[in-house]
């Protein structure tokens, strides 16, 4: 029978606890963060950090850019974009298979990376161009959403003399934005019904994403409360788990901040003493140590967010299992049948006995 959004949440806890603290395993711990984090799983709350370069003029200030020909500029910015794209494509590969690395470590509660690495290429492959068709749609709604609004109010002449049509340009901003915000919830609902209710379609039968909606959508349809209320149960928790992780990691973060400065400070005072200046190579330097730090920041707080990254996705398992037998085959299990005793051989002839 079908269960609610409200009921999926204790087995969800339970599965949390027994996979993460019984018994505690680091090495388990560690790689589900991992994979955690590679597969967008990460719930904190958002910090903001002002680094800021030294202001006084001296020896080791940063000077001012020197002049650069527009020609160089606009090559340095189109391989800036590119490197992007490719890195960004990249990644987008791998959070498509660590999704499924992730499926498989909640159901099992075990997490093996290499193994699931190698069995998930095909559906991560699969979903991961369903991630890029996806995106692609999303930006060219948004461009149509935007770009129409604009190119109107800029040939109604709003937006060469905007104080003439204030009126005007508050009621289209208002109405704009309240379909903008539809679209972008609309787009996050689908994002999240893909990784909750079709990925294990994918994963238990080899289907495509495109296949595993087409089977999604008249469940929806025949259950539209359920699965508005998993929706708004989802959304609820993930504010307060990103509130109370968000606090966590933001003294995670300040105790691997205050060693990294006084480092960082070391390291600036015995630059000035050796007579070193703010060059390409010591800019290069320090980018590369920040990324380095600004990973290793993300990485602990996916370890904080370890017990978030488990209960999410087995919420969801758990909450889809009852309406997905494949799926409900795996979490709940058929018990094992009894033993069976050979039968008793049957009993021995009595013995003759002698007479004489």
């Amino acid at each position: 029978m079908p269960i609610s959004a409200i009921d999926a949440i204790s087995p969800a806890i339970q599965h949390t606890r027994q996979q993460l603290l019984q018994p505690f395993r680091v090495g388990q711990w560690a790689r589900l963060a991992l994979v955690g984090l590679l597969a967008g799983e990460l719930t904190s709350g958002s910090c903001n950090f002002n680094f800021q370069m030294p202001r006084h003029t001296d020896q080791f200030a940063m000077p001012k850019l020197p002049a650069i020909d527009p020609a160089t500029l606009v090559a340095l910015v189109v391989l800036l974009m590119v490197l992007g794209t490719i890195f960004y494509v990249l990644f987008l590969y791998v959070n498509s298979v660590m999704r499924f690395i992730l499926f498989d470590s909640v159901i099992a509660k075990h997490c093996e990376i290499g193994s699931g690495w190698n069995r998930r290429q095909g559906a991560g492959l699969r979903y991961f161009v369903w991630q890029l068709v996806f995106l692609l749609v999303t930006l060219a709604g948004l461009t149509i959403l935007i770009g129409i609004p604009a190119a109107f109010a800029f040939a109604a002449g709003w937006l060469t003399h905007p104080k003439d049509h204030i009126a005007a340009l508050i009621l289209c901003g208002m109405g704009l934005f309240f379909v903008l915000l539809i679209f972008v919830l609309a787009s996050v609902a689908v994002h999240v019904l893909t990784k909750d209710f079709v990925i294990p379609q994918m994963a238990l039968e080899n289907l495509s994403a495109f296949h595993a909606w087409k089977r999604l959508l008249p469940m929806l349809n025949s259950e539209k409360g359920p699965y508005l209320g998993y929706l708004a149960m989802k959304l609820v928790m993930t504010i307060g788990v990103a509130v109370i992780v968000g606090i966590i990691a933001t003294i995670v973060i300040l105790v691997l901040l205050i060693p990294a400065g006084g480092f960082g400070a070391v390291v600036v005072l015995a630059g000035k003493a050796a007579g070193l200046h703010w060059n390409l190579y010591t800019i290069t330097l320090a980018v590369v140590v920040a990324c380095v730090l600004l990973a290793l920041i993300f990485y602990a707080v996916s370890l904080v967010s370890a017990p978030a990254m488990v209960f999410f996705p087995a919420y969801s398992i758990y909450f889809f299992a009852s309406r997905y037998p494949a799926l409900d085959g795996l979490v709940h299990p058929a018990p094992p049948l009894p033993p069976q005793l050979p039968p008793e051989p049957p009993p021995l002839p009595p013995v003759p006995q002698v007479t004489g």
